[in-house]
């Protein structure tokens, strides 16, 4: 390549970069934000959420039968909702952070509880269910992502005067 291409190159890299640095936290809050309102509206909805049975025997394991299966599951559907509207609006975030990590926590406990339901060969070989609590892994980590970033001031990563050459 030449020296025109490679700057121009370069250009265009920086300003991929730059939106993403802009725009990625923010799409990343409201894309998880989606992913619990919709997933917690269908627990309201009986049949709907495929891990609904699983959830709420893991729920009636972990309070030891003190929380009613037919309460329980508007109760974890509620704590999704109220966990997607807290990131939809970026409201509250601490609160809605530790909501989520104990969410997950208790999303990731059948892994533990009922690994012959999470896996066809166990450690491996993970059932649809399985599958299902296996990919919140990606959103415990976009929630330390997120919980990252808190405390600080608005868009400090994607401030244009931080970029060398201001070429954006």
């Amino acid at each position: 390549m030449g020296k025109y291409t490679d700057t121009t190159f370069d250009n265009i890299d920086k300003r991929i970069s730059w939106w993403m640095s802009k725009y990625g936290l923010l799409l990343l809050r409201l894309s998880v934000g989606l992913i619990f309102f919709w997933f917690g509206i269908l627990k309201f909805l009986p049949g709907l959420s495929p891990a609904q049975d699983l959830a709420i025997r893991t729920i009636d394991l972990l309070t030891f039968g003190l929380v009613p299966g037919s309460i329980s599951i508007y109760l974890l559907a509620s704590w999704e909702v109220l966990i997607g509207i807290g990131l939809l609006t970026g409201v509250y975030m601490r609160v809605t952070l530790l909501l989520l990590f104990a969410q997950m926590l208790g999303t990731m406990s059948p892994v533990f509880l009922f690994p012959e339901e999470v896996f066809t060969r166990i450690a491996y070989a993970p059932t649809l269910e399985g599958q299902y609590i296996i990919k919140n892994l990606v959103i415990i980590s976009a929630g330390f992502v997120m919980g990252a970033t808190v405390r600080k001031e608005k868009s400090q990563v994607a401030d244009k005067e931080n970029f060398e050459d201001g070429v954006i």
